[in-house]
């Protein structure tokens, strides 16, 4: 095979990334783990900005909304590239495809819906040779041509991306701690694309799945309210009287029906749902799928397991894959809300080493 330069025909070629939607740079933390340069990210938030550049200095970073973005400066940037191969990531704000909002009547009104037509634009346009979605499995569900997803797939195919592979998959078989789904989907302009193997569960390598233990159990100690002085970003919410009550009055996995009497809320009372709130997590298992409240005893299984405490924004991050050395801007609140938007970062990382073998087995790397 004939050795392939990378920009202006020095150095060894590498793969390109262009994270749209970046938030925080949880996908490209994957991508890079896997070998790939990130050259350019784009996201309207302010302290994922600060987050990104803070992880990513190199890398262009454009506070925009994706609908304002200059396309044909971004098609000059990608013909600047080659012969670098060039993925394009797009794993736009999932809130308008979970089940709840599909139900509702004013999802078709919601502003985030279109954001994968932007993302198919700068697509058809800009003719990156590798496309990466990640989004919650709600979306898979719109295939038809007139849904975002279908509409999606179909310009696509119009594109030049004639091999892709999607579907819903469980993190866990990723070796990622949580029980949650993922719709995931890959396409190539240059030959058959498929997702990579599961790695975790029966039939895969590793039999067992990562669990909270796996992931937190190496971090120190720390109470309600603190930020330990030595380890990034390790800070824990604080509780009001009444939740630390309850807090110590939950058991490892358990939750609010545990509790006295006289700590019920009344709506869980006579109301069998929302058996996550208030729930500490399990050691020995993966944790439920992490939100944009990751960091709030209430708002979900986010209950550390032994401490009483909710989890702190670092261990929320571990159990996204983050390494421990990746740095987090803004509050506590807005931290959680970037580690619950993030792509987990070893799904990336894996997806990344699929698509460098991919490249290599048709000629565009070696």
């Amino acid at each position: 095979m004939r050795h392939l330069s990378g920009r202006n025909g020095v150095g060894p070629m590498t793969v390109r990334v262009y994270d749209f939607f970046s938030g925080c740079g949880g996908a490209s933390c994957g991508f890079r783990a896997a070998g790939m340069e990130i050259s350019f990210a784009l996201d309207h938030d302010a302290d994922a900005k600060a987050s990104f550049q803070a992880n990513f200095p190199n890398a262009r970073f454009e506070s925009l909304d994706i609908e304002d973005v200059n396309v044909e400066d971004i098609r000059r940037r990608t013909q600047s590239e080659r012969p670098n191969p060039v993925l394009f990531t797009g794993c736009a704000p999932c809130q308008p495809f979970t089940k709840q909002n599909t139900q509702r009547p004013e999802f078709d009104e919601d502003d985030r819906v279109p954001l994968l037509d932007y993302f198919a634009h700068l697509v058809e346009v800009c003719e990156p040779d590798l496309v990466f979605v990640e989004n919650v499995p709600g979306l898979q569900k719109l295939e038809s041509d007139s849904q975002p997803f279908g509409s999606f797939l179909c310009r696509l195919y119009a594109a030049g991306y004639r091999w892709l592979d999607y579907r819903s998959a469980r993190l866990a078989k990723y070796g990622i701690p949580q029980t949650r789904r993922r719709l995931v989907l890959v396409a190539s302009r240059h030959g058959p694309i498929r997702l990579p193997d599961e790695t975790h569960g029966l039939g895969a390598p590793t039999k067992q799945y990562v669990t909270v233990r796996d992931s937190i159990s190496h971090l120190p100690p720390i109470r309600a309210g603190e930020e330990h002085g030595r380890v990034l970003n390790h800070v824990a919410a604080n509780l009001s009287a009444l939740n630390l009550e309850r807090v110590r009055a939950t058991p490892e996995g358990g939750g609010h029906r545990d509790w006295p009497e006289h700590l019920k809320l009344e709506c869980h009372k006579n109301f069998s749902g929302y058996t996550d709130v208030y729930g500490r997590m399990s050691w020995d298992a993966p944790a439920s799928g992490l939100t944009t409240r990751c960091v709030s005893y209430s708002n979900g299984r986010f209950g550390h397991p032994e401490q009483d405490r909710a989890i702190s924004v670092r261990e929320a991050a571990c159990l996204q894959t983050f390494p421990d050395d990746f740095v987090f801007e803004g509050g506590v609140t807005s931290m959680a809300k970037q580690i619950g938007n993030a792509v987990p970062v070893r799904l990336a990382m894996q997806v990344g080493k699929r698509f460098i073998e991919h490249l290599k087995e048709v000629g565009r790397l070696t």
